[in-house]
């Protein structure tokens, strides 16, 4: 659909250079300069679109709270075995 903004965009420009008259020419670039940020837009939504990730991959609240809890476990574990004997 944006690349119809595009070639419409191309034709609002064309019929900008070719008119004799004040009111259309000013008329058919302000028409191909929208068109033209419509077409940009969607060119940038689509790329967006393509990079976001899949949201059924998203983490629910419950299970980050198991991760964080058994990272937790693995901090305590890993500093209880590094503790030194303590002399006493």
């Amino acid at each position: 659909m944006s690349w119809l903004y595009l070639l419409l965009s191309i034709a609002a420009f064309a019929v900008a250079l070719k008119t004799s008259s004040g009111a259309l020419m000013a008329v058919a670039l302000l028409a191909g300069l929208g068109l033209l940020g419509a077409w940009l837009m969607g060119l940038l939504a689509s790329r967006m679109e393509s990079r976001s990730g899949d949201p059924s991959t998203i983490i629910d609240p419950v299970e980050l709270q198991r991760m964080r809890e058994q990272a937790e476990a693995r901090r305590a574990a890993a500093e209880a075995g590094s503790e030194p004997p303590q002399a006493g």
